[in-house]
């Protein structure tokens, strides 16, 4: 088994090859669907068929945006965790998948990239509903590991063989230190996962947005005590500032 790292639209990408087969580590953004099926045919010299599984580690445009598409025109089959309702469901639920939408596009435009159609569908359509120490389905040497807090239903995927684990957006770098993410929408069970992946001991730790990182004690330590220990959420953080301004107002007058 090979992993190949790809630079994605505003994330970093990786297929896991094999002799007969691929897995995609994430479901990437819409933006990737077109790179994705050439680095298999141009890159590998495979055809596209042979990508079987695309693992959804959580429901954001860049993990979940291409997945639908890449079925469609590969056949491959979605992977992603078991949960009794979708991540953008009512009415809160359209308003956050348009909120998450804004923000990629943000992201994308702060990295200097041009504007590509990052819309996608907001429930998805699962073929494996996997849950925590589960095999990923047809790549049954990678684990599904839990590991919510960034949202309900994150999951990691771990390969013991090749003490190899890809975390998505567990964690991320900023100025040389590695960081929680935002949104934080459950503090307490992101502080478990943080251990838990600590825990696994893996040589090589995969984050989305950067590549492999040492993942050691002082590293740990730094993110358990800088991450929230109340939610950090897109409605919090507008609802503060909103306050903060009103206030602002209230006290001129």
């Amino acid at each position: 088994m090979k992993i190949h790292q790809i630079s994605g639209y505003i994330q970093q990408i990786y297929l896991a090859e094999y002799p007969e087969k691929l897995l995609l580590l994430d479901g990437a953004s819409r933006a990737d669907v077109g790179m994705i099926l050439r680095y298999i045919r141009d890159e590998l010299n495979r055809p596209i068929s042979d990508l079987k599984a695309i693992v959804v580690t959580h429901m954001h445009p860049d993990h979940a945006g291409a997945a639908h598409r890449l079925k469609k025109l590969t056949g491959a089959k979605i992977v992603s965790r078991s949960h009794h309702k979708a991540w953008y469901s009512g009415a809160d639920g359209i308003l956050m998948h348009l909120t998450d939408l804004f923000l990629a596009r943000y992201m994308a435009n702060r990295m200097g990239k041009p504007k590509r159609n990052l819309w996608y569908q907001r429930k998805l359509k699962v073929d494996h509903a996997v849950t925590d120490g589960d095999p990923v389905p047809m790549f049954e040497d990678w684990q599904v590991i839990d590991t919510p807090g960034h949202t309900d239903r994150d999951i990691s995927v771990y390969n013991a063989k090749h003490s190899t684990v890809y975390v998505a957006d567990l964690m991320v770098e900023v100025k040389k230190h590695l960081i929680a993410p935002f949104p934080v929408f459950h503090p307490n069970q992101y502080r478990r996962s943080v251990d838990k992946v600590y825990n696994l001991n893996a040589k090589s730790v995969l984050l989305a947005h950067r590549g492999p990182v040492e993942f050691d004690e002082v590293a740990k330590n730094h993110i358990l005590d800088t991450a929230p220990r109340r939610p950090v959420t897109h409605w919090r953080v507008t609802k503060i500032k909103l306050n903060s301004v009103l206030k602002s107002m209230w006290s001129k007058r």
